[in-house]
């Protein structure tokens, strides 16, 4: 699956903004990015919201990822 990046979450001038990642959940989706990026391993786990075709998840990562999503990582924003 194709991952858009935010600028937050980009490591490095060059880095990409989109990412190839295999993953069918959330959380698989983000234990591969910490793995990927073990510097951005804490923010990973607390201050980010996953868009999966528009609809945002801040606290469920066993959502899975349908086949063909498009996959954004957002800073996590919160409300009250």
């Amino acid at each position: 699956m194709r991952v858009s990046l935010s600028s937050s979450f980009r490591v490095g001038n060059d880095a990409e903004a989109t990412l190839e990642v295999q993953a069918e959940t959330i959380a698989q989706l983000m234990a591969c990015l910490a793995d990927r990026f073990p510097n951005l391993r804490e923010v990973l786990s607390s201050d980010v919201a996953v868009s999966i075709d528009g609809q945002i998840y801040r606290d469920d990562w066993t959502q899975t990822i349908p086949s063909g999503a498009e996959v954004y990582l957002i800073p996590r924003i919160e409300g009250g």
